[in-house]
């Protein structure tokens, strides 16, 4: 697998965007939705990485700074045809790299509390990730999970 930089104009990650926010409409009322779209994601305080497995897109992901020693996991998504293939799991750990590598002494996430985002909350936890209170902008809701990891 290979992570890229990424600055969201090919075609593939475009639809990748896409099934992602699809997903979200699906899968939460649109009140506790907070992934971002393309444009949201171009913003200077965001990174986004997408990954490849020879010319396929198999993911994509992106690190947002809260400030200067804190960062948050946007957007993580893996292409349906590549699920259960460990591309998130590599994407979390190159992300976490950079994390450290900047600096940040913590690094959190927002996900969904339903079911169908229990795989992402375990790949999370696996990593140390343990359920926290809302930071930055978000406010309690039922539909969201807040998750930290101590760096």
């Amino acid at each position: 697998m290979d992570i890229k930089l990424d600055d969201l104009t090919g075609t593939e990650i475009v639809q990748l965007i896409r099934e992602h926010l699809q997903g979200m409409t699906l899968n939460s009322p649109p009140e506790s939705i907070h992934a971002l779209n393309q444009d949201q994601l171009r913003k200077p305080d965001i990174t986004f990485w997408s990954v490849w497995e020879d010319s396929v897109l198999a993911g994509c992901g992106a690190l947002k700074e809260l400030d200067s020693l804190h960062g948050e996991i946007k957007s993580m998504r893996t292409s349906s045809s590549h699920l259960r293939k460990g591309v998130a799991k590599r994407l979390l750990q190159h992300i976490i790299g950079e994390a450290k590598r900047r600096g940040y002494r913590q690094l959190s996430l927002e996900t969904g509390s339903m079911d169908s985002f229990e795989p992402a909350r375990r790949l999370y936890a696996s990593f140390g990730f343990h359920y926290c209170k809302p930071f930055s902008d978000y406010l309690e809701d039922p539909n969201s999970v807040f998750m930290t990891l101590r760096l």
